[in-house]
């Protein structure tokens, strides 16, 4: 029997960590709860990898085939104790068993974290998107196997979707991951605006850039509008919390349009001043609008 301190390790590391959207948050069901904070916390490390600054790219690497190994069952490579590895893994191996989840998902996180050490432009929109194929997506489709769907409509809408909020944060966090030194604006989209590297190394947002971002946003609302309908096929709790998520995904794109992308200086987040609203909008809510309509930016407060 899995120990209640791992399951509690995990959901606090959730509670601590900043997020656009909220991790296995009180609207979810209780049941869901632990495990989403469970595929979290393996997640959450293993991106801090990639991500957080005063680690050597070998070290890096070290740290990710490690976590593969532990997904595995293989303890035998090394895990600073202070990573809570063994709590971790305990809580998720637990949740793997119990909800029967597909190990090929916790994979492809993986492999997306790595890539993330060696890939810092993105050359067109396909290849942006087969990123996101693999480090936003299988997260949609282990909430819905947690929740108890399986369903090949869901899945393609949840991967709309969190391809979606996986592109909302790139435009949200640009000034954040230039310092780190990438890109996941593609370079079709740049070129094609006449935008230049050498602008945002001065931290201006030119009429240029904003013309590539404004592209961009643009196919994500659409992505968004065609993972819509996977707010109304769940039930119960899950449906308001996958409603709130889209209404708060919509509302930072409105927000970076309205600000014209100048993340440089003013970086567009959800606060608690946006509770009450998301809420109001989350009880008119729709039905789904068909997917590719045309939405002119600051819409989003009327799809309800």
């Amino acid at each position: 029997m899995v120990k209640r301190d791992a399951y509690a390790y995990c959901e606090q590391l959730a509670r601590e960590h900043y997020e656009n959207f909220p991790v296995a948050s009180r609207l979810l069901p209780a049941a869901m709860r632990p495990h989403i904070a469970a595929v979290y916390a393996f997640a959450r490390r293993a991106d801090d990898f990639a991500d957080e600054p005063g680690l050597l790219d070998a070290e890096r690497r070290r740290l990710l085939h490690a976590w593969q190994a532990r997904l595995s069952g293989d303890t035998r490579e090394p895990v600073p104790a202070s990573l809570g590895a063994d709590l971790i893994f305990e809580a998720l191996h637990h949740t793997i068993a119990d909800r029967q989840l597909p190990l090929s998902l916790f994979t492809d996180l993986l492999d997306a974290f790595r890539q993330d050490l060696d890939t810092t432009r993105y050359a067109s929109w396909q290849a942006l998107l087969d990123y996101c194929r693999r480090s936003a997506n299988p997260v949609g489709r282990l909430v819905l196997r947690i929740g108890g769907y399986e369903s090949a409509a869901l899945d393609a809408e949840s991967d709309a979707f969190c391809t979606a909020l996986q592109l909302t944060n790139f435009w949200q966090d640009l000034a954040v991951d230039w310092r780190r030194g990438r890109l996941y604006v593609p370079a079709d989209d740049r070129d094609r605006a006449g935008a230049r590297e050498a602008d945002l190394d001065a931290g201006r947002l030119t009429p240029a850039w904003q013309a590539a971002l404004g592209a961009v946003t643009e196919r994500t609302r659409a992505l968004f509008l065609a993972g819509r309908p996977v707010c109304d096929g769940v039930r119960g709790r899950l449906r308001w919390e996958l409603r709130l998520t889209w209404l708060g995904g919509w509302r930072v794109l409105d927000r970076l349009q309205g600000g014209h992308f100048d993340v440089f200086h003013h970086r567009p987040a959800l606060g608690l001043a946006d509770a009450g609203p998301l809420i109001w909008q989350a009880v008119r809510w729709r039905r789904p609008i068909a997917a590719g309509t045309a939405i002119r930016a600051g819409e989003g407060s009327r799809l309800r």
